[in-house]
């Protein structure tokens, strides 16, 4: 991915928890993409029990006059809020924004990059 202006957005899009501490790793993923790419928006979002939600950080990127939002799962298995309650949430904020593209990723574990560095990690 190279550094490009185009006035696009990514969400990091994962589960949420009530351990404030769970969320750590999923903002230090924004913290090095927007360290790598200063001109890109970058964002996380929860799907419940933490803030910000989908919808509410949508919304933000948009008044930053931003057109594409890619939406990354960072989900390591493909279960029922990946594979139902994601898309669904996708496809409501497609219908209240019609002037927005939203790009929905596959999940994060679902990517041979991933997968081989758990492999690498694992191995040691």
């Amino acid at each position: 991915m190279t550094n490009n202006p185009a006035p696009m957005g990514v969400i990091l899009f994962a589960h949420g928890s009530r351990d404030p501490l769970w969320r750590l790793p999923i903002d230090a993923v924004a913290e090095h993409m927007k360290a790598r790419w200063p001109d890109m928006a970058v964002e996380c979002a929860f799907l419940e029990l933490t803030p910000p939600d989908l919808a509410t950080t949508v919304e933000q990127l948009m008044t930053r006059g931003l057109s594409h939002i890619r939406i990354v799962p960072m989900f390591l298995g493909v279960g029922r809020h990946a594979r139902e309650d994601l898309p669904a949430l996708v496809d409501d904020l497609a219908l209240a924004y019609p002037q927005m593209r939203f790009e929905l990723m596959p999940a994060i574990g679902e990517h041979p990059a991933m997968t081989a560095l758990m492999a690498d990690i694992a191995a040691g």
